[in-house]
């Protein structure tokens, strides 16, 4: 049997090298139990290289999300004076980030601990090598931590849109990476760090999230609405016009956050088997229907569509297909990529409108309501035919995941989950914005900003007409 074996991945050219030899060799002669061992470890060995190459391109793909993706969508709409403090607000991310999940943040977001948060077992990286982990067994444990690292940095620059041209430098540096420790690698560790409170294995309250719907999108969401009331008003808003300077640069942006979402949710299958194929899938189905449901919408309430609108629509699908993404099936992301456009479309134009806050980018009317809903959403349409994310029964039928598969109790979870994010988020940014304010002062003063920040925070202009 181990003799036909290995003449089948000889004819299927599923082996090469000693392993190849070896199949050449077992043809005529009886085949020893070293051989096979031997030959089992070099598929090992080939498919550990296979994830390891995807999963590195997948965290090279998710900070190509923050710079230049979210860096030019974010830069592109806001005023011309403000381009450069904008875009340096997530550059400042990519740094700052690093060396907190470095020292302390992956370790509070991974590490052992209780169902809040992780434990100091990594302190500094203490132990994260380059052998696998419990959480993904076929990588090295630092490439898992650099692709989730990429996932901290892009996670608090989505707050910066809600606070575009008016909050000091320093301000943002402070409270943010305050608010990367604090919110959330606790977050994550709950929803995906092992004995987390809402870990889909083995959690008091199995919450499905593929890829940071909850972790990612309603924490920054949630936040950047409270962020946007605590600050107020930029100077002159509602009643002076303040429309994107280059929607050229954010149409760009917008792209390219559209192809790293590849690696953002295709990746967080963390191996390069069916279920990151599933998630790719899902992730450009969604965003096509929800760039379609937003131009719909916005056609029939402004009589033209527009550039603008198309593109937040797309990245509105993006994050709303974001926690469903290894759960459902294509015509579900469809239909998930559909309702969020029209959604988020009434989230930015009907309530931001109806209730006058100034979220300059509408960071939460995209990502926190988004978010929200895609978790929401995640409990309806997750089948395990797909992804059996809660094991197998008595009998080794997978267990039912969500609403289509008769699970009508994964609603209750995925509010849950909600709910959670959003009293952790609003909570926790309360509480930094108030201490901020203390040491350093949150806003820039009204000559600064009527001046624009790239001058008054940078010294330094993103345009310069007279060279």
């Amino acid at each position: 049997m181990h003799r036909n074996t290995i003449k089948l991945l000889l004819l299927a050219g599923a082996v090469s090298g000693p392993a190849h030899a070896l199949a050449q060799a077992s043809a005529s002669a009886p085949v020893t139990q070293a051989q096979v061992d031997a030959l089992q470890q070099s598929i090992k060995n080939a498919q550990s290289s296979a994830d390891n190459a995807w999963m590195l391109v997948s965290a090279a793909l998710v900070l190509l999300m923050t710079g230049p993706g979210l860096a030019l969508f974010y830069g592109g709409l806001v005023r011309r004076k403000n381009i450069l403090s904008t875009m340096m607000q997530s550059f400042a991310m990519m740094g700052l980030v690093t060396i907190i999940w470095a020292v302390l943040g992956y370790s509070l977001a991974f590490g052992h601990g209780n169902a809040m948060v992780g434990g100091f077992e990594h302190l500094f990286l203490r132990g994260v090598g380059l052998a696998p982990s419990a959480y993904a067994p076929t990588i090295p444990e630092q490439t898992f931590m650099v692709y989730q690292l990429m996932f901290a940095i892009i996670t608090p620059a989505l707050i910066t849109g809600a606070f575009a041209e008016r909050m000091k430098f320093s301000a943002m540096a402070l409270f943010l990476s305050l608010w990367s420790l604090l919110v959330y690698s606790p977050m994550a560790h709950m929803v995906w760090g092992i004995g987390g409170l809402l870990n889909a294995s083995g959690g008091s309250i199995p919450s499905l999230d593929f890829a940071g719907g909850t972790v990612v999108h309603v924490t920054s969401g949630v936040s950047a609405l409270v962020t946007a009331l605590y600050l107020g008003k930029r100077i002159g808003y509602p009643k002076t016009a303040m429309p994107p300077h280059s929607m050229v640069l954010s149409f760009i942006g917008a792209c390219l956050l559209w192809v790293g979402w590849f690696g953002f949710n295709a990746g967080s299958a963390l191996n390069s088997g069916p279920l990151a194929t599933s998630a790719f899938v899902n992730t450009h189905f969604a965003a096509a229907t929800a760039a379609l449901g937003w131009t719909i919408a916005e056609w029939i309430h402004n009589g033209k569509p527009t550039a603008l609108g198309a593109i937040s629509g797309a990245v509105a699908g993006l994050v709303a297909i974001t926690p469903a993404s290894g759960f459902v099936q294509p015509m579900s992301a469809l239909a998930i990529g559909l309702i969020a456009g029209f959604f988020c479309f009434f989230m930015v134009f009907m309530v931001k409108s109806r209730f006058g806050y100034d979220d300059s980018l509408d960071a939460f009317g995209v990502h926190g309501a988004g978010g929200s809903l895609g978790a929401i959403l995640t409990g309806i349409f997750a089948v395990s035919a797909i992804n059996s994310a809660f094991g197998n029964d008595a009998a080794g039928k997978p267990i039912p995941t969500g609403v289509l598969d008769g699970h009508w109790g994964q609603l209750l979870n995925q509010a849950a989950g909600v709910a959670v994010a959003w009293i952790l988020s609003a909570v926790g940014t309360l509480v930094l914005l108030f201490i901020v304010d203390k040491i350093v002062g949150l806003r820039v003063s009204a000559e600064d900003e009527n001046t624009g920040l790239d001058l008054s925070q940078h010294g330094e202009e993103g345009y310069d007409f007279n060279n």
